[in-house]
């Protein structure tokens, strides 16, 4: 079975399911886009308001500065994939509980096992802490102001995948200070 034929048997999983309460209040479930044969993946923590209208992972604000980041080192949506931990949106934009995270992550592991990424693009705490502990990296958790940017290198019978903490991109449409601090991280990116 090809990547799109497993990635679309798992969009159907997701769009039907109902393992948290956050099914009751979603308009859409975002299950994440892009290409299937990457070696880039972002996740981020769950969709916002404007992607539960469209069904779609940074299409508000943040991602239009998603899409500057991924600009300013000549990527697009379309080179990379992006998906969230979360596929429900929680209300008020809340934070994921562990129960949530937990029914969800499952979907996650899924995509990550099928599009095998060599690199993998945390944005924001709640990503970071998820990856880093799946990837038995417990002890380099700290907060994202401390590790962004950083490279943790892990090996899997797949090969070396990279682990980079990113800012969330939410955090420029607070303070337009870190657009810079944002673009230097994926600079790394670039490089590697």
């Amino acid at each position: 079975m090809n990547n799109i034929k497993e990635l679309d048997k798992l969009k159907q999983e997701i769009l039907n399911c109902k393992k948290c309460g956050l099914y009751k209040t979603r308009t859409n479930p975002v299950v994440g886009e892009g290409s299937q044969d990457t070696d880039i993946i972002f996740i981020g923590e769950a969709p916002g308001f404007n992607e539960d209208k469209q069904g779609r992972p940074f299409v508000g604000q943040a991602g239009k500065i998603f899409d500057e980041l991924l600009n300013s080192i000549s990527l697009k949506r379309a080179d990379i994939y992006i998906t969230n931990i979360l596929k429900c949106h929680p209300p008020q934009n809340r934070n994921p509980t562990q129960k949530e995270i937990k029914a969800c992550s499952v979907y996650l592991n899924n995509q990550i096992g099928i599009i095998k990424p060599k690199i993998i693009c945390c944005l924001g705490n709640f990503a970071t802490d998820f990856i880093l502990k799946k990837f038995n990296l417990k002890d380099k958790i700290q907060g994202i102001s401390k590790i962004h940017g950083q490279i943790f290198n892990i090996s899997t019978l797949t090969g070396v995948i990279k682990i980079i903490p990113l800012y969330h991109p939410a955090v420029a449409t607070y303070n337009m200070n870190m657009l810079e601090t944002l673009k230097k991280d994926f600079k790394v990116l670039k490089e590697k």
